[in-house]
């Protein structure tokens, strides 16, 4: 590489800076013929060296704009070269069955067509293959890249940091979006851009040496001066004009070495500017037209399709393709076997710049016809390539309806830009066609307009007559209610509103239950949305409707939404139905083969059971599930939900693991809602340790994302912060924020039960004496009080009722059977026992003091010190010893912590385990002998134990654990 030291320094570190774990993306950018190529392959050497995993796509494989084709080439080199654990991929694996069939074939449904799925399932897939070496990928011609693989590229590069790998792309100096893309990263800080500029003088001078493999003082300078003149340094041009010069004899070789022609030109002859064009026509007829073929198809042709268009017989086509001229100007492909590529894109333009037009559509019919023979169902990319050769060809008509394939193709891939882009050609070329090829066209431009998120523009187009005139009622309606639920899950409620009225005004009064069926599932998810005490009603019955005509017709999605939907929507009325909705959802989707409804019908299934019974079965079954479909963003709400449990559960740790897991890969994507969800958990978890700073700093965080606390003020109040309220021992505060909770239910009810409605504020309004029996029996009486969290708050005000009414041995019944239903939930478990003694205290019932004890000793391990400090003093206040909290306390046994041994009573009941006698204990504890004696007393009445020979018992066990 002459005159690229510079530049492969730089290239050398971000490969050396990769293998130590921290990668990065770069990118060469230059002119046509500038060297980006050969300084990208000279990198790929140096990683095959080092032994680094290597991926390596083309921008420009076959035809500008074949959505994710580049990435697709890299991940196949990949596995061309390296063995892949797919289940190390996790959900993500499936994902890549977009790219790799090998993989399998992803679920159809919309979550897994998001490019950010797959842009990270290729982020885990780099990181993966690079783990132990490093990896490199290589993406070259980004100028002609899908709008899609640049939406990958963009992730990459603000992702790569985290792991071990390096993204090179090559880019023409020519304005791109792919230029754009880099420029932006790079003005973040987060690539390197390497510029190349054309040869000096010296370093053309060097480069001709090379190619002649000549010392210096062999080679005229004034032939150097020519090249000079016509090439301004640009590598690709020194190399085509030294070529013509020796080719025309203007460059001779003698016993003195080379030498100019006699005599030499004052300058390059116009000819040699168009040195690609004199080699062109030298070619024999039949090799010129099998180029021009490939040329036609791309940078890269397959001998297949070349030959069936030119009607060559083996022998000829190999005999062409190996010849002298035609191998200057193609070379075999190193990536698939049986095609050529061209050895410059200039190669390539100057072919085609050749043909005469009425020549040229003559050959792209011919070309099309070839690929409709080798290819007859015109898999992947040859749909786009077979519909810009009939329009090259002059056939608007079928290259309008292969676009419009092209455009369903990328859709269903995911590629939403690029089916827009595809879609919008097929609008343009369809202007004269019937009025259903254009219905067709017009139904999946806008579809893809809604993926892409251009829901303005889609809505603006079905809004136009002159543009939907044309469709029955029916399809416009169809089109509307999709718009509906697109604008609705963007957020755009308004319009989403507007589109389900435009759908039920076009369907008349007395629409067929088919087409009403999906508009009605739009129209109850925008009634959870909508304020008023009415709306829970409106939407079960738009949700009712629905179902019945899904099961009917049968419209199996539409019958899955509707039963899931119906499952939230009575769990307050009655679990036991709502069970059996979430069955019905889920047997549906089993019978039709929906693998994502079935995921999400097993979710709300696992919620169901871990509110109800606290078990997490279903839910990592879920996990599972959605693991080994694909179903990224299922899985997600899988592990929320998990994460929520465990908060309950007590389970900090774990569901900090989860949530951060989560919140990583969703911020990441720009999954707004889940993360949304995410970033509640993150405040509620802090809620439940006390840690009001980390709360408020994840709701602010929520804010940010565009959350909005008034929708769940449920979770931010009642299950948030009026559980930091009383772990800041703040009752009035505790209070006022179930209050908004509970307010905000009974205004705006939801499918959310977890406010403290039924559970904690029962117990507080108990604790000060403001609940009377009659309230207490119609809240308990309610289906929905049967959460499992919440029931076990309502056992113990039913404990605090049954105290203050003199049933003493009822209410400390009442207390044990909330233990047992409160075992899961060591937090609230503990909080309650807080509680409960308290009123135990004032009114002689129970066994307060080890409930504090328990409480005490919970929330000093959790260092929740306000709690602690109240159960300490509520203990002094029983006439209780409260023990000091010294080090060394947490070695003390549960059950003797429990009745108040403290660290030194511990130390002299473990040297009791050797029989030592009171002197002896004294000595080693350097304590005066009645010391002991004292605290040996005390142990005998702590433990009830008859004597120190007991004692001594238990120390062995002690010392045995």
């Amino acid at each position: 590489m002459i005159g690229r030291d510079a530049e492969l320094t730089v290239l050398r570190r971000l490969l050396d800076a990769a293998i130590d774990g921290h990668g990065g993306s770069v990118f060469i950018v230059g002119e046509a013929g500038i060297g980006k190529s050969r300084l990208a392959a000279a990198t790929v050497e140096q990683a095959y060296h080092a032994e680094m995993a290597l991926l390596q796509g083309r921008g420009s494989t076959l035809c500008t704009g074949v959505p994710l084709r580049p990435i697709t080439e890299a991940v196949l080199s990949l596995l061309r070269s390296s063995t892949v654990d797919i289940n190390a991929l996790g959900p993500y694996g499936p994902v890549l069955g977009r790219l790799v069939p090998d993989w399998g074939t992803p679920p159809a449904q919309q979550e897994n067509g998001s490019v950010v799925i797959l842009a990270e399932a290729v982020l885990r897939l780099t990181g993966l293959a690079g783990q132990d070496t490093g990896c490199l990928m290589v993406l070259d011609d980004l100028q002609d890249a899908d709008a899609e693989t640049l939406m990958v590229v963009e992730y990459l590069i603000d992702n790569l940091h985290q792991q071990s790998t390096v993204l090179l792309g090559t880019i023409r100096a020519d304005d791109s979006p792919a230029l754009a893309v880099a420029h932006a990263a790079a003005r973040r800080g987060k690539c390197t851009l390497v510029t190349l500029d054309r040869l000096g003088p010296d370093e053309l001078r060097e480069m001709v040496r090379a190619c002649l493999d000549v010392t210096d003082d062999e080679l005229p300078t004034a032939a150097t001066d020519l090249i000079w003149g016509g090439s301004g340094g640009n590598p690709f041009l020194v190399e085509e004009i030294l070529t013509a010069m020796v080719e025309n004899q203007l460059l001779l070789r003698d016993a003195r070495g080379w030498q100019l022609a006699s005599p030499p030109p004052a300058a390059l002859p116009a000819a040699f500017a168009r040195s690609m064009g004199h080699r062109i026509e030298k070619l024999a007829p039949p090799a010129r037209r099998l180029l021009s073929c490939g040329a036609l198809i791309g940078q890269r042709f397959p001998v297949t399709v070349v030959q069936a268009a030119t009607g060559l017989s083996d022998r000829d086509v190999l005999n062409h393709l190996n010849g002298e001229l035609v191998a200057q100007m193609v070379t075999p492909d190193d990536q698939m076997s049986d095609w050529y590529a061209f050895r410059h894109r200039v190669t390539q333009e100057s072919l085609l710049a050749l043909i005469e037009p009425y020549d040229r559509r003559e050959l792209a019919q011919s070309v099309a016809d070839a690929v409709a023979k080798v290819h007859p169902d015109l898999p992947g990319e040859w749909c786009q390539i077979s519909a810009a050769l009939r329009l090259e060809a002059g056939d608007t008509l079928t290259a309008g309806r292969l676009f419009t394939e092209a455009g369903r193709r990328a859709l269903a891939q995911g590629a939403a830009t690029s089916a827009v882009a595809l879609l919008d050609r097929a609008w343009e070329l369809q202007a004269g066609s019937p009025g259903d090829v254009r219905a067709d066209t017009l139904e999946a431009l806008l579809q893809a307009l809604g993926e892409a998120g251009l829901v303005s523009r889609a809505l603006a187009l079905v809004s136009s007559p002159d543009q939907v005139g044309e469709l029955d009622p029916r399809r416009r309606a169809s089109l509307h209610t999709r718009l509906a639920w697109t604008a609705m899950v963007a957020g755009q409620l308004t319009d989403a509103t507007a589109q389900v009225e435009i759908a039920r005004d076009l369907l008349g009064p007395d629409p067929a239950p088919q087409d009403e069926a999906p508009i009605d599932i739009v129209a109850a998810h925008l009634a959870l949305d909508t304020p008023g005490k009415e709306q829970l009603e409106v939407a079960e019955a738009l949700t009712r409707r629905a179902a019945t005509v899904g099961a009917a017709v049968p419209l199996p999605v539409v019958a899955c939404q509707a039963w899931q939907l119906l499952g939230a929507l009575v769990r307050h009325r009655d679990p036991a139905e709502a069970t059996r909705c979430l069955e019905k959802a889920r047997s549906i989707a089993a019978e039709h083969d929906l693998p994502i409804w079935e995921v999400h019908a097993l979710i709300r299934l696992g919620n169901d059971d871990a509110l109800l019974h606290g078990t997490l079965d279903r839910l990592e079954q879920a996990r599972e599930q959605a693991r080994q479909v694909g179903a990224v963003t299922a899985r997600q709400q899988a592990e929320a939900s998990i994460a929520l449990h465990l908060i309950m559960r007590g389970a900090y740790a774990p569901a900090q693991e989860l949530i951060d897991q989560v919140h990583a890969a969703t911020s990441r994507t720009k999954f707004t809602e889940t993360t949304q969800y995410v970033l509640l958990l993150k405040a509620v978890l802090a809620a439940h340790q006390g840690r009001r700073p980390q709360m408020q700093k994840a709701l602010a965080e929520f804010r940010s994302w565009g959350g909005d606390e008034s929708l769940h003020t449920q979770r931010v109040h009642g299950l948030a912060g009026a559980f930091c309220a009383l772990l800041e021992e703040n009752r009035p505060l505790a209070l006022a924020e179930l209050s908004l909770a509970v307010g905000a239910e009974e205004t705006n009810p939801t499918v959310f039960h977890l406010s403290g409605r039924l559970g904690l504020q029962p117990l507080l309004r108990a604790m000060a004496d403001d609940i009377s029996w009659a309230e207490y029996e119609e809240l308990t009486s309610a289906p929905a009080s049967q959460l499992r969290w919440d029931r076990q708050f309502a056992l113990f005000t039913r404990a605090v009722l049954l105290g203050r009414a003199g049933q003493h041995e009822a209410a400390t019944a009442t207390v044990a059977e909330a233990m047992e239903v409160a075992s899961l939930y060591a937090m609230g478990r503990h909080l309650a026992l807080r509680l409960v003694a308290e009123s135990a205290l004032a009114d002689g019932w129970g066994s307060p003091v080890p409930w504090l004890r328990a409480a005490e000793d919970y929330f000093h391990q959790a260092n929740v010190e306000p709690v602690a400090h109240a159960c300490r003093t509520m203990l002094r206040q029983a006439g209780a010893r409260v023990a000091q909290r010294r080090q060394g306390a947490g070695e003390i046994p549960a059950g003797l912590r429990a009745k108040g041994v403290t660290v030194r009573e511990l130390e002299v009941l473990r040297l009791l385990a050797g029989r030592l006698s009171n002197r002896e204990i004294a000595a080693r504890l350097h304590l005066s002998p009645r010391t002991v004696e004292r605290h040996i007393s005390s142990l005998i009445v702590k433990t009830g134990l008859p004597n120190r020979i007991a004692l001594s018992d238990v120390a062995t066990e002690i010392d045995k654990d």
